[in-house]
């Protein structure tokens, strides 16, 4: 367990909020889970650069790919803050943030599709991703556009009862094995009002698989799209609406990211811990050494105060209050808290700390798409300076 315990130690108004009989049971479901079905292939998953569909199988089984969504709508329930407990306990439990990428796109893929209350596109996608026997992926980012989702240029042209989609995705992750995406395109003028959702199913072209500096257990793709009839009723929401249902889940998309950067450091500082309690030199343990002993200091101060606002925040969010420049500092501090652990992490295991065959290897390159994804560092403190008028 971790040398600081998340769900019982953590300070902050909502700690026992995380520390519910129910929480302590997912954790321990979670936990399990991880340490039986991910830990002892995640080397081999890295390697072949994708998970296996039998895991999301073996995840739905248990509930963990419905945490989150109704059960009206083949979920398992609970809300924002179990996702968090799951998200943590993942991680900590020896799983990465690459995994919980890959595993659980369907975070980013259906809500949208949820949030709209279609009833066909809930049967025909929801039901069977939260089963897993479908995989889901979010296609937006284009490659001349970044997180500019109102310049976007793939266009879904209408013709009878289909849209006709053209244009590239990149970055999207699972794209490489998504049985559909829910795609952000243009069906309308320029601008965030011209923006609409469609579900793609079919003629999908995946153009290449990206090779990444990390996540390589999460397969990234750059997706093709040409003269691609997509049925009408695919239509997520209201023509030229989808840029509100974009803006409404990148909260938690970006949210999610900073539990998966204090979680990982987390989970770097119980790996380093274990380490220099063990390793001697000079005929002593690492711990010993003052030096040392500080740094584990300093890394378990950084991650336990990302760890507790960004719970502060979630909860705001579960509470439907308006935090968009929480969400930011969130993000930015559990970014900068996980940078630091993981780099310190590799420098106190030495040179084993540079093998693949060492954990913290992993986390160090996992780590540093956590200040790009979902919105680099500079967009958050560029959108949190306008929310907080800083800017006029």
């Amino acid at each position: 367990m971790s040398t600081l315990d998340p769900a019982s130690e953590s300070s902050g108004i909502t700690a026992d909020l995380f520390a519910t009989p129910e929480r302590k049971e997912l954790r321990a479901t979670v936990r399990k889970f991880t340490e039986r079905e991910v830990v002892p292939h995640l080397d081999d998953w890295e390697r072949a650069g994708e998970l296996p569909r039998d895991l999301h199988r073996a995840a739905a089984k248990v509930g963990l790919l419905g945490i989150g969504f109704a059960e009206e709508v083949g979920g398992s329930g609970g809300d924002l803050l179990d996702s968090v407990v799951m998200t943590e306990e993942i991680i900590q439990a020896g799983g990465s943030s690459g995994l919980v990428a890959g595993l659980f796109t369907h975070g980013i893929a259906l809500p949208h599709i949820v949030d709209a209350g279609d009833p066909g596109l809930v049967d025909r996608f929801v039901r069977p991703t939260l089963a897993g026997d479908l995989i889901g992926a979010l296609a937006i980012t284009e490659p001349d556009g970044g997180s500019d989702v109102a310049a976007l240029r793939t266009t879904a042209v209408r013709d009878g009862d289909d849209y006709v989609v053209n244009g590239t995705k990149t970055f999207i992750t699972s794209g490489a094995r998504a049985d559909f995406v829910t795609t952000a395109v243009r069906t309308g003028g320029p601008g965030y009002g011209g923006v609409s959702l469609l579900v793609v199913d079919r003629g999908i072209e995946v153009v290449r698989r990206l090779e990444k500096m990390g996540w390589h257990c999460s397969d990234t793709a750059e997706l093709s799209f040409v003269d691609t009839r997509v049925p009408a009723a695919n239509l997520v929401g209201p023509e030229n609406g989808g840029f509100a249902l974009v803006m409404r889940q990148f909260q938690v998309e970006r949210i999610t990211m900073a539990v998966e950067a204090y979680a990982t450091a987390q989970r770097c500082l119980d790996l380093t811990l274990a380490y220099v309690r063990t390793r001697e030199t000079f005929g002593k343990p690492l711990v010993k050494r003052q030096l040392v002993s500080h740094k584990l200091v300093e890394m378990a101060q950084r991650t336990e105060l990302a760890r507790t606002y960004t719970r502060e925040v979630a909860a705001m969010i579960a509470d439907g209050r308006e935090c968009v420049a929480q969400v930011c500092f969130a993000k930015n501090a559990a970014v900068a808290a996980c940078d630091f652990v993981v780099d310190e992490a590799v420098q106190l295991h030495g040179g084993f700390g540079y093998l693949r065959d060492a954990e913290v290897e992993r986390h160090y390159r996992d780590a540093r798409i956590l200040g790009i994804g979902g919105g680099t560092t500079e967009v958050m403190a560029e959108l949190a300076a306008r929310r907080l008028g800083y800017t006029s």
